[in-house]
């Protein structure tokens, strides 16, 4: 949400640590990056029963970080409990390898096998585990730690092998089969579940063993203790072989114990191996796979699994003090901000798996209270040195804003200011790790805690802020002078506010804020729920008006809270488009001012003799410098507004008329100063319980109009340009998930959802916009029974989840009158009557669920629809939405599935019987959170590939491949090798490869593999992949590059229907007069003339030549190409009609001439998927790259001199190269 922030103030950083020049910010960061990969060195790595190997290391890594890539590695993952020696010295995990006395390139490294404690063993066992679960495919499709899915050995399958060559078969390639699946061809209707899972046809489960947990015979006696017992193991084979280890300090050995039988003495032969997969190996043969990590899966399948112990035992993290510890880390230079990051966002994705775990456990009841005699939706927890707390509104705390409703939305508002603030990254300033997590119906807000804070109560502890929203007010100065420095990029404004003593008390942002110094002296703020001021289009005040713009559209509206607020984006763009009419008012009175002093001075002029001298005049140059400050200050951040140090605005104040136009620009635009453009929020406006001091009367009224005004903002300026870049097609939702991210990349909140259907109903170009509609409508609908599904499951039994989930599922999607079956008790109990003692929070009535019904359902959903979103459904059930709308089942069934984290089980469904359910308790297979957290950003990472994408649309394509790949150096650096942004710049170096003719490196097994791994791991989840673009019907150039590859293979009626859709969608989105349609028409035309129907061919042809001289003339290039094709194809035809006549004529005995078909040639094919992906090499004589080479080394020149580039005109792009692409899409 902040990267635009967390980018700006990377580069403020980098110039105020660089040699000071804003000009040199870039150079310098290359040359830091530069200077860490030569510093690089070699050391060599030698483990017990091993070769020594050589491993890269840095001077910045630590020595755990070896000790980590050690447990990844395949041939020594298995151990955990040892040491790295250099010389016999043992070295500190924590210290930085530069510390290090003696290391050196070619330094060897011993792995030392150390002795076990207790924890050592508990931790070993676990990770071999863990090693052994890798192999079960259940704890990816459950979402266990992180764990998901990979399909890279399915998509390699017949393609690729381990070497990333094309595998054999005896001599030759094996064969690879092109058919597209018939679900994917255009204009089926079937839309399978099974293929988002492929299998390997030729893949089998494998099992290492089938139990492996703590012996019953534990823990160890006395007399075992003195003989380095640590604990006892149980373990059963795949062969049904029962084995007791002991765990000692010296390792494992197998003992003589049975299950009835405790006889701790080594087993004959004994094994003393010191990792337990040594001694298994002794045993049978285990191979240990190495994990992958990722997201969950919305399906999955029934698994067997491996029999372990859950729950073991580990050491509890100070969680907060990880993360501020981080925080505070050196960020001086590159290498040390590389350093911060990857601490940051280690201990962040660690923070957010542990707050996950506790919260699950926390619903599902298995953590104590800390006020387990308070009502259960009222009480707290603390596990792992996290809090957690429920999202309803205890002790009425949220009774004027809005109850449950209010408390529900408070944590998201706060997550939102936790990371505003911490993009802003103040140094002295905390905020608390903060995480909220979706289960099972509950919201759960899970925070590190502040050291100290559970021993006083909160009245002794805040500082700054207010505990009860405004009626008591404290202020603190330090909190001021830290939080001063956040007001500009967040643009919250300074302001005063009464407490209780009607004493004016300052803050410098919401009231609702609160500072508390903890116990090891840092500033924490929490509570930033108010971070952003608040959405007067749905918080209706008496005796407010709102802007005309607001009210045409039916605002001011009731919203079930008084907390909504405005995004961060939406204060951005507000910002930026008010700074943008700064300058042109300001420019626009000094040109009027100009003109007038003219108009005097010709005055002057005619009235004086020929010999008067003319007064001097201010100088002539002010309007022309106005217009130069207006493109100076414009190109610079928008996120840091320009003030009177400026250079470029002191024009303005020459003279008092100028410094006049500013102050008459300023109060035009808002600003809260009166002589430099700046613009800030007061969060508290509006705010029910807080006052104003009376002498800020007429500031309140200044900033309750801006707010009026960033509300019309949003409905006149954000939701047309979001209608409009859709029908451009900048601007492309695949599915619920990318329409929500176009939204809030605008600024605008979900509960607009309603206002912008409504304008792209009323919008002339609706057709065009019928795949956006239909988007809309779906993510309409499933965010409204998620609504009621939340408040659904709250009143469930555990025992009862599957079965209520399943019921629901059959209310919202199926035909069948779904009538609810209560699951019969698979226990029977004596004791029937007694009271159950697990509690569900909130819980009522157990079985309340199974009197819904699918009228009911869609009667709430419609009135939801109309209540939140304020958008009519005329639809009574599925089947309605689905004729209506055009909306499918599948797709409803996918989005509440990963709106409300149920997780079904893959299979076909169908949807439409009215005889039976469409699914069954059994189709039910998991609940999983939804999480929401902080993404820590790699700002120096962003800075670099922003760069380079700047480098590319400038032509500079060698500059911008140099910087993109740097930035996929640091990507890596920080977040490790699967990240999404590492495979968008794995994307983008591929297609400048490929631009610039390095077909190897296109080609590159390393960029290959990473892609597909990351695909084939986020598929699972929410990735539109292929089978899902053709699910939209719009993404027109996947139908016109399959039916391309499909040509070049000779597979030309799969080809022929591909390209046919292609031109159909083309028609429909661009227009039917577009040059987008008339390539379809000739591609079409290609594919006939391959199949030797001439007649259809020249009547496709023809369409697309009438195109092309309609919209670009006869003398055009592409309209000579159309008419001499036409003549081809009818010189083809005719010869094809004689052969015919003759063949009618003369029979058998006919002379015919051999006819010409041309089968489609790789480097036609290959050009046209050029051109249709947006890519159009242009080639250049020898005397055109001279005269690039020379106007490039002018600019050069002019550049080193000072001078303005864009002062300069030139007729081409600056590459060299023999040909030179254009309209490149670096997107």
């Amino acid at each position: 949400m902040n990267g635009g922030v967390a980018h700006n103030l990377s580069e403020e950083e980098s110039r105020q640590d660089g040699a000071g020049d804003t000009d040199g910010g870039e150079d310098s960061n290359e040359q830091e990056v530069i200077v860490i990969q030569d510093t690089g060195f070699t050391v060599k790595i030698q483990a017990p029963g091993t070769e020594p190997f050589d491993l890269q290391v840095s001077p910045q890594e630590m020595v755990q970080e070896i000790h980590q890539v050690l447990m990844d590695r395949e041939d020594t993952c298995h151990r955990t409990c040892f040491s790295l020696q250099l010389d016999s010295n043992v070295l500190d995990n924590f210290a930085e390898l530069k510390s290090i006395e003696g290391l050196q390139e070619g330094s060897l490294l011993k792995v030392v096998e150390e002795p076990y404690t207790v924890r050592e063993a508990r931790i070993h066992v676990r990770h071999i585990r863990d090693l052994l679960k890798g192999l079960d495919p259940s704890d990816a499709y459950n979402g266990v730690d992180c764990n998901s899915l990979s399909f890279l050995s399915v998509f390699t399958d017949g393609d690729l092998g381990d070497s990333g060559k094309r595998k054999k078969k005896g001599s030759e390639l094996e064969q690879i089969d092109c058919t597209p699946p018939e679900h994917i061809l255009p204009g089926s209707k079937e839309r399978p579940l099974l293929p988002l899972q492929p299998q390997n046809k030729d893949w089998k489960p494998m099992q290492c063993l089938k139990v492996l947990t703590m012996s019953g015979w534990n823990p160890p006696p006395g007399n075992r203790k003195m003989h380095g017992d640590l604990m006892y193991l149980y373990m059963v084979t795949v062969e049904e072989r029962h084995i007791s280890i002991t765990a000692s300090t010296r390792g494992f050995y197998l003992n003589q114990s049975t299950t009835y039988t405790f006889n701790p003495k080594p087993a004959n032969p004994s094994f003393l191996s010191h990792s337990l997969v040594e001694l298994l190996s002794q045993i049978r043969r285990l191979h240990l796979p190495s994990g992958l990590r990722g997201t969950h899966t919305w399906t999955g399948t029934h698994t067997s699994r491996l029999g372990y112990e859950e729950h073991i035992p580990g050491q509890t993290r100070d969680w907060n003090e990880e993360l501020q510890t981080t925080r505070e880390l050196a960020r001086k230079n590159l290498p040390d901000r590389l350093l911060r990051e990857r601490a940051i966002f280690k201990v962040h994705s660690d923070f957010a798996a542990a707050a996950t775990r506790g919260s699950m456990a926390v619903i599902d009841g298995n953590v104590m209270a800390i006020n387990p005699g308070e009502e259960t939706r009222m009480q707290m927890f603390i596990w792992n040195n996290i809090f957690f707390s429920l999202g309803f509104d205890v002790r009425d705390h949220y009774r004027e804003l809005g109850g449950d409703a209010a408390a529900h939305a408070a944590p998201t508002n706060d997550l939102n200011g936790v990371r505003a603030y911490g993009a802003v990254d103040v140094e002295g300033l905390y905020t608390l790790g903060t995480v909220v997590v979706d289960y099972r119906g509950y919201r759960v807000t899970a925070q590190s805690i502040i050291p100290g804070i559970l021993e006083r109560e909160q009245e002794q502890s805040v500082i700054y802020g207010s505990i009860d929203f405004g009626k008591t007010v404290v202020s603190h100065g330090k909190y001021l002078e830290l939080l001063e420095r956040t007001s500009r990029p967040l643009k919250v404004q300074r302001h005063n506010v009464l407490n209780e003593k009607d004493e004016s008390m300052e803050l410098c942002s919401s009231v609702e804020c609160k500072g508390i110094i903890g116990n090891d002296g840092r500033h924490y703020i929490l509570d930033l729920l108010r971070t952003f001021p608040p959405d007067l289009n749905f918080l209706p005040v008496e005796g407010e008006e709102l802007s005309p713009e607001s009210v045409r559209q039916g605002f001011p509206r009731q919203h079930r809270h008084r907390l909504a607020c405005l995004r961060q984006e939406l204060i951005e763009a507000f910002v930026e488009h008010r700074y943008l009419l700064f300058m042109k008012m300001a420019a626009l009175q000094l040109m009027q001012q100009k003109a007038n002093k003219e108009s005097k001075l010709a005055t002057l002029t005619e009235n004086s003799s020929p010999g008067a001298a003319v007064p001097a005049l201010p100088s002539t140059e002010t309007p022309d410098a106005s217009v130069t400050c207006y493109i100076d200050i414009h190109s610079t951040s928008l996120s840091s507004s320009p003030d009177l140090s400026n250079p470029t605005l002191t024009c303005f104040h020459q003279d008092p008329k100028s410094r006049e136009v500013v102050l008459n620009a300023c109060k035009a635009v808002g600003s809260i100063s009166n002589t430099s453009f700046d613009i800030r929020f007061n969060p508290d406006i509006f705010s029910p319980g807080v006052r104003f001091p009376e002498d800020s009367a007429d500031d309140i009224q200044k900033q309750k109009q801006l707010l009026k005004d960033a509300g019309a903002f949003m409905v006149s300026c954000q939701i047309p340009s979001l209608v409009k870049d859709c029908l451009d097609h900048s601007a492309l939702p695949m599915d619920g998930a990318t329409l929500t991210e176009a939204l809030h990349q605008r600024g605008i909140n979900v509960r607009y959802l309603g206002n912008v259907l409504a304008f792209v109903d009323q919008t002339p170009a609706k057709a065009q916009l019928e795949h956006f509609y239909r988007i809309g409508i779906s993510e309409l609908i499933t965010r409204c029974a998620k609504h009621i599904f939340k408040t659904y499951l709250q009143g469930v039994e555990l025992s009862a989840l599957s079965a209520s989930v399943s019921h629901f599922l059959n209310c919202f999607l199926s035909s069948f009158d779904a009538v609810a079956h209560l699951p019969a008790d698979e226990l029977v109990s004596r004791r029937k009557n007694r009271k159950r003692r697990n509690r569900v929070p909130g819980g009522g009535d157990n079985t309340a669920w199974a009197s819904l019904t699918p009228s009911e359902l869609w009667k709430n959903i419609v009135s939801e629809a109309q209540s939140y979103y304020h958008f009519t459904l005329h639809c009574e059930n599925a089947d309605q939405v689905v004729e209506k709308y055009g909306l499918q089942k599948i797709t409803l069934l996918r989005e509440i599935s990963i709106k409300a984290g149920i997780q079904i089980l893959i299979k076909e469904y169908n949807f439409d019987s009215r005889h039976k359910p469409a699914f069954t308790e059994e189709d039910i297979l998991n609940i999983f959170p939804v999480v929401k957290h902080v993404n820590p950003k790699a700002s120096d990472a962003f800075h670099f590939f922003q760069s380079g994408q700047a480098k590319v649309q400038q032509g500079y394509l060698k500059e911008g491949c140099e910087l993109i790949n740097e930035a996929l150096n640091l990507f890596n650096n920080v977040y490790g090798a699967m990240h999404v942004e590492i495979c968008a710049c794995l994307r983008l170096l591929a297609r400048l490869n490929y631009i610039m003719g390095d077909h190897h490196e296109v080609c590159c097994f390393r960029h290959y593999k990473h892609i597909l791994i990351f695909l084939s791991r986020y598929w699972a989840s929410s990735t539109p992949t292929l089978s899902r673009n053709m699910y939209t019907g719009c993404v027109y150039y996947v139908s016109g590059n399959i039916g391309l590859v499909l040509h070049g293979v000779m597979e030309y009626d799969l080809s022929l229907r591909f390209l046919e859709n292609a031109l159909a969608i083309n028609s429909k989105y661009h227009g039917p007069r577009s040059l987008k349609v008339a390539l379809s028409h000739h591609l079409v035309a290609r594919v006939y003339e391959s199949k030797a129907e001439f007649r259809s061919a020249l009547q496709q042809e023809k369409e697309g030549y009438t195109i092309y001289k309609n919209q670009v003339g006869e003398a055009h290039e592409k309209t000579k190409e159309s008419s001499e094709y036409l003549k081809y194809l009818t010189q083809q035809a005719v010869a094809l009609q004689r052969t015919m006549n003759e063949i009618y004529k003369n029979g058998s005995n006919a002379s015919i001439m051999p006819l010409k078909f041309t089968a489609p040639s790789m480097a036609s094919v290959l050009e046209q998927l050029n051109i249709i992906n947006g890519i159009i090499f242009i080639p250049l004589s020898q005397k055109d790259l001279e005269n690039l080479k020379a106007e490039v080394q002018r600019r050069q020149q002019l550049q080193e001199s000072g001078k303005s580039v864009e002062d300069l005109t030139v007729d081409g792009p600056l590459e060299l190269e023999d040909k030179i692409p254009m309209d490149v899409n670096v997107d």
